[in-house]
């Protein structure tokens, strides 16, 4: 058999939202960086960095995609007796000024999330108990005229073969606070020390007023940590930057 897919180019990034089953709220927008290595060279992987919004998403086309796409998704599930409630990603191709959708999500993106909860802050939990208890239509998000941005630190070799049990140092004298965020994937404790237990492994994540100061703070971070057995990206961003 021979299946013929229409080629989709443009810009991709990622538009979520929270459903109650009738009501919807958008809840930010992303665009993570997919290749291993900068300039989007080298295999795919689960996600090497993030940043939020998504300049490419603007409000205009943020528009269209609810009233064209999202909504009358969730109309429809509705009349079919199968509302939809929680978390939706939609992944959209942007060209033209108009959205295509890729793909829907019944998830967070990762590491698409960790930029939304650190502008998000402490009001992410207000809206998933919106959501639960059917609030959405009279629930607003406070937003700050911010930015984030996540750099992945991934072992050496991902999405390869790579080592694991590698000790990551320098983490402890990190501040930590509402624009400053590590976050932990694959990492295991022992004895007080840090180490890597899979492929993607930390996730330094910032929120400043610009994109461009989100991206110095998170790579500042970075050169506190001590692992040599690990790499990242040193462009994450480069599209809206």
């Amino acid at each position: 058999e021979i299946i013929i897919e229409e080629f989709m180019d443009g810009e991709e990034a990622s538009f979520f939202i929270l459903s109650d089953g009738k009501s919807i709220l958008p809840i930010g927008t992303a665009q993570d960086h997919k290749r291993a290595y900068d300039g989007d060279e080298g295999p795919n992987t689960g996600g090497m960095g993030a940043y939020s919004p998504a300049p490419v998403l603007t409000t205009k086309i943020q528009q269209i995609a609810l009233d064209q796409i999202i909504q009358p998704t969730i109309d429809e599930m509705a009349r079919r007796g199968t509302p939809y409630e929680g978390v939706l990603y939609a992944g959209f191709m942007i060209k033209d000024g108009l959205p295509q959708l890729v793909e829907y999500n019944a998830r967070f993106g990762d590491p698409e999330c960790q930029v939304l909860m650190l502008r998000l802050g402490a009001q992410a939990l207000d809206l998933l108990l919106a959501c639960a208890e059917h609030r959405l239509a009279a629930t607003k998000i406070n937003w700050a005229d911010d930015h984030a941005l996540t750099v992945v630190l991934a072992a050496k070799g991902y999405p390869g073969k790579y080592n694991k049990d590698t000790e990551i140092k320098g983490l402890e004298a990190i501040t930590q606070n509402s624009k400053a965020q590590i976050f932990h994937a694959g990492t295991t404790s022992r004895d007080d020390k840090t180490f890597a237990a899979g492929g993607r492994v930390l996730n330094v994540t910032t929120r400043a007023d610009t994109l461009s100061e989100a991206r110095d703070m998170a790579y500042s971070l970075i050169k506190q940590i001590y692992w040599p057995q690990g790499f990242h990206r040193t462009d994450i961003g480069w599209r809206a930057l």
